[in-house]
C-alpha cells in the first residue's frame, strides 16, 4: 500500500486508536514524519541529560532543532528548554552543571549563547561579524575556544572582512588555485580557512577574538578535536600541517598553543599517520587520544593512546585488542575509558581499564552513540534496523538497561517491520562473513518473494544493525523483498586485517563474496527467489555494481547503480581526496603497478547486458558525475535497458526530503519492472 504524504498524518493517527486496523508497512514518507534526537550531553553529576529535538513533519527549510532536559532522579520528567526557529545545537555543559552553552542562529549568523537552568531567557555570548562554526568552554566558564572561517596571512577578523569585502567586490567570477585540494566533498574551496580562535568572556556578548594560527593555510579537524588543558592555558587540536601535499596524505597531528598565541607545539610528530580527538581527563592527569598507525589509510586501526602529564610515557592501551575506536569519553574515577567501536554488526560500548588495558563489553545490540559517562550512569543513543534513534541509560557494570524516550513510539505503533537477522556463511578461502537479512513485511513462509541485494560503500563500511535514512532496508522489506547485506571482506568490525584485506583488491575477495552469499542465502532461505533479484550499491557500492555488469553478468535482473566508480584512471584525477585512491589502488593512476586498469569496470563494458538504473548528484565531487554518465553512455551506446536520474542539488548523498522521496520512488519502480513474476 503506498501512502502519499497528503494522507500520511492521518495514517499515523490511526495507529494511535485502540482498534487501529492492521498496521502499515513503512513507507519512504515517513522517514519525514520521525522526530530526531541529537546533541545528547549528560549533566557533569549524572542526574540531567539535555538533548536537541527535530520535530517531524516540517517544511524542508524549517532546520528547527529545540532544546529539551530529563531529569532522571524524578521518573525521567522532561521540560522544553528552548523553542526558536533557529537550530539550537553543539550543546555543552557548564562545569558545575548550572547552565549550558549552545550554538543558535537567533541573531541570523550561528553564535554562541548561554542558558541558566535556574530560569530566565538565554543570553547571547558572542556577537562576532562572522558566524561560529563551532566552540568550546573553559572549565572555568571564562574563555571560549571559537572555530571561524578565517583568511590565512590575515591578522584578525577585521583583515578577513576586508577580503571577503573584496572579494563581493569583484566583477569577475574567476577561481584560481595555486595547488590542491580545490574543492572537498560538495564545495568549491574558496581560500578561507577554518581557524581556532579564543575569546575572553565578560559582561558583554563578544565581538573580536584571539586568531591562534593566523598564517596557517590548512583547517583545524572540527571543533570535537580541541580541548582546554587542565591549567586553562593552553589548547590542543587535531589539524594537517599546511603544505602542498595536503591532498595525499592523511597525518593529521595534535598540536598544543597558547591562548595567548605564538609557537604550536607538535605532540603527535613522531607518527606519520592520523591523529586525532584529544581530551583529558577528569584530574588532569592524563592527555588520551586516538592514532592511526599506516600512512596514507583512512579506514586504519583507531587505538587509543594515554599520554601521562606528569611522567610523559605514551602507552597505547588497545594494541592487542583487534577494534577501532568510534569515540570515547573517561569515566568518573580518571582509570576507566568508555569507548563505542563497531563490533561484528553492531556498535557496542566497552569499558577500558587504563592501568592494565583489560577491555570489558557493557552494551552491544544495534548502533550506539553520543556516549556520556557521569558517575556510575551512562547515557547513549541507540538506533537498530528496526528502531529509529532513541536515548537509553546503562550502568557502568552493564546491569540495568532503560530506555529514557519513545519519541517516535506513537507515530510508529501502526507501522510494520519486517523482522531481522544476522548470518554467516563461508566466504572467500573459507574465511566467515557476515550479514544482515531483513524478511518482507507480513512474511508469510509458503510465499516465494524477490531480493534486494545490497552492497554498502567505504568500502570500509558495513550495512549493520541501524536505522538508515537514505539506505532504509525496512522500505525495501515494505515492498515486499527480502533484504539481504553482506559484510564482504573489506567490512569494519570484523578485525583490522579483514577490514585491509580489500585495499588492492576491489574486485577480487568481495566479488567472491558477495557471490558465495547470494548463493548461500538462496540455500538457507528457500523462500527466496533468486531468480528475481536486483542488487543495488553506492559509491563503491555503486562501483561493484559496474563490476557485476562485466564480470558477473548473468547473476541480477536488474542493477541500481548510485554514484559509483566506473573508470577508475579518470576517476583519480578528479577526486578530492588523493590518499585514498593512492593507499587503496597501490599509487597514482600512472604507477605500472597499480590497480587502476586491474580493477577498472570500463575495462568490461562490452560484457555488459544487465538493465542498470543510473543515479548521480552534481555536487558529488567525492565520486563526480562524469563517472555516473560514463556508466549510463556505455548501457545506451549497448542498448541495454537504462536510466539516469541526475540531482543537480545533491552531492554524493542524497539529503533533501523531497529529493529523497524521489530516489527511493524511481528505485522501486525500476525493480518493480524487472521483479515481477
Amino acid at each position: 500500500m503506498k501512502i502519499s504524504s497528503l494522507t500520511l498524518s492521518a495514517v499515523l493517527m490511526a495507529g494511535l486508536g485502540a482498534h487501529a486496523s492492521a498496521k502499515t508497512p513503512l513507507q519512504v514518507e515517513h522517514l519525514a514524519q520521525l522526530n530526531q534526537l541529537s546533541d545528547i550531553v549528560l549533566a557533569p553529576g549524572g542526574n540531567q541529560v539535555v538533548f536537541a529535538q527535530k520535530n517531524g513533519g516540517v517544511q524542508p527549510a524549517d532546520s528547527s532543532h529545540d532544546l529539551y532536559i530529563m531529569d532522571l532522579t524524578t521518573n525521567n520528567s522532561i521540560r522544553r528548554l528552548t523553542q526558536s526557529s533557529s537550530r539550537e545545537h553543539q550543546v555543552r555543559w557548564s562545569a558545575d552543571g548550572s547552565a549550558i552553552y549552545f550554538l543558535a542562529d537567533r541573531t541570523g549568523s550561528n553564535q554562541v549563547w548561554r542558558l541558566s537552568l535556574s530560569g530566565g531567557e538565554a543570553m547571547q555570548l558572542t556577537d562576532l561579524p562572522l558566524p561560529v562554526q563551532g566552540f568550546q568552554v573553559s572549565r572555568n566558564g571564562q574563555k571560549l575556544a571559537l572555530a571561524l572561517q578565517h583568511k590565512p596571512g590575515c591578522g584578525d577578523i577585521a583583515c578577513t572582512l576586508k577580503a571577503k569585502a573584496a572579494d563581493a567586490a569583484r566583477k569577475d567570477t574567476a577561481m584560481v588555485y595555486d595547488q590542491l585540494m580545490v574543492r572537498h566533498w560538495d564545495r568549491w574551496l574558496d581560500g578561507y580557512r577554518n581557524h581556532l580562535f579564543v575569546a575572553t568572556l565578560g559582561d558583554k556578548p563578544v565581538t573580536d577574538a584571539r586568531n591562534l594560527m593566523p598564517d596557517w593555510n590548512s583547517d583545524i579537524a572540527g571543533i570535537n578535536e580541541v580541548a582546554f588543558t587542565p591549567d586553562q592555558q593552553h589548547l590542543v587540536f587535531s589539524a594537517k600541517m599546511p603544505g602542498v601535499d595536503e591532498s595525499w596524505h592523511t597525518n593529521f597531528d595534535i598540536f598544543e598553543v597558547s591562548i595567548q598565541g605564538g609557537e604550536k607545539k607538535n605532540l603527535t610528530a613522531d607518527n606519520p599517520a592520523w591523529d586525532s580527538h584529544p581530551s583529558f581527563s577528569p584530574d588532569g592527569r592524563f592527555m588520551a587520544y586516538l592514532a592511526m598507525q599506516t600512512p596514507q589509510a583512512e579506514s586504519d586501526r583507531r587505538r587509543l593512546v594515554l599520554l601521562d602529564q606528569v611522567t610523559n610515557q605514551r602507552t597505547v592501551l588497545t594494541e592487542d585488542w583487534d577494534r577501532s575506536i568510534y569515540s570515547y569519553q573517561f569515566g568518573s574515577d580518571n582509570r576507566t575509558i568508555y569507548v563505542t567501536t563497531q563490533d561484528v554488526g553492531q556498535v557496542s560500548i566497552y569499558a577500558i581499564n587504563t592501568s592494565f588495558g583489560d577491555v570489558r563489553k557493557i552494551y552491544g545490540d544495534g548502533t550506539a552513540g553520543h556516549l556520556n559517562v557521569a558517575g556510575e550512569r551512562i547515557v547513549f543513543s541507540n538506533h537498530r534496523l528496526n528502531q529509529p534513534t532513541e536515548m537509553y541509560q546503562i550502568q557502568t557494570d552493564g546491569n540495568r538497561l532503560q530506555q529514557l524516550t519513545n519519541v517516535n513510539g506513537p507515530l510508529l505503533e501502526n507501522i510494520a517491520f519486517g523482522d531481522f537477522e544476522q548470518f554467516s556463511f563461508s566466504g572467500w578461502d573459507g574465511n566467515t562473513v557476515y550479514g544482515y537479512l531483513v524478511k518482507p513485511v507480513n512474511f508469510n513462509a509458503n510465499q516465494r518473494y524477490p531480493l534486494a541485494y545490497l552492497v554498502h560503500g567505504g568500502p570500509q563500511g558495513s550495512f549493520g544493525n541501524m536505522f538508515h535514512y537514505r539506505w532504509n532496508a525496512q522500505l525495501w522489506a515494505a515492498q515486499g523483498y527480502a533484504v539481504v547485506m553482506v559484510d564482504f571482506h573489506g567490512s569494519t568490525g570484523y578485525g583490522q586485517a579483514f577490514t585491509d584485506s580489500i585495499s588492492r583488491d576491489w574486485g577480487g575477495k568481495p566479488l567472491v563474496d558477495l557471490q558465495k552469499g547470494f548463493e548461500y542465502v538462496q540455500s538457507a532461505y528457500p523462500w527466496i527467489d533468486g531468480n528475481r533479484a536486483c542488487a543495488l550499491g553506492a559509491s563503491y557500492g555503486g562501483y561493484m555494481m559496474n563490476w557485476f555488469a562485466g564480470k558477473w553478468p548473468d547473476a541480477f535482473r536488474c542493477l541500481v547503480n548510485h554514484a559509483g566508480l566506473y573508470d577508475m584512471p579518470s576517476f583519480y584525477g578528479s577526486t578530492e581526496e588523493l590518499f585514498f585512491p593512492e593507499f587503496d589502488l597501490g599509487g597514482t593512476a600512472w604507477d605500472e603497478d597499480a590497480d587502476y586498469h586491474k580493477f577498472n569496470p570500463a575495462a568490461y563494458a562490452d560484457n555488459w547486458q544487465t538493465p542498470m538504473l543510473v543515479i548521480h548528484g552534481l555536487k558529488d565531487y567525492r565520486v563526480p558525475y562524469a563517472q555516473g554518465l560514463g556508466a549510463f553512455t556505455n548501457l545506451q551506446r549497448k542498448g541495454i535497458e537504462s536510466r539516469l536520474v541526475i540531482f543537480p542539488d545533491e552531492n554524493h548523498w542524497i539529503q533533501k526530503p523531497e529529493n529523497r522521496v524521489r530516489w527511493y520512488n524511481e528505485v522501486f519502480d525500476w525493480m518493480k519492472r524487472f521483479t515481477a513474476e
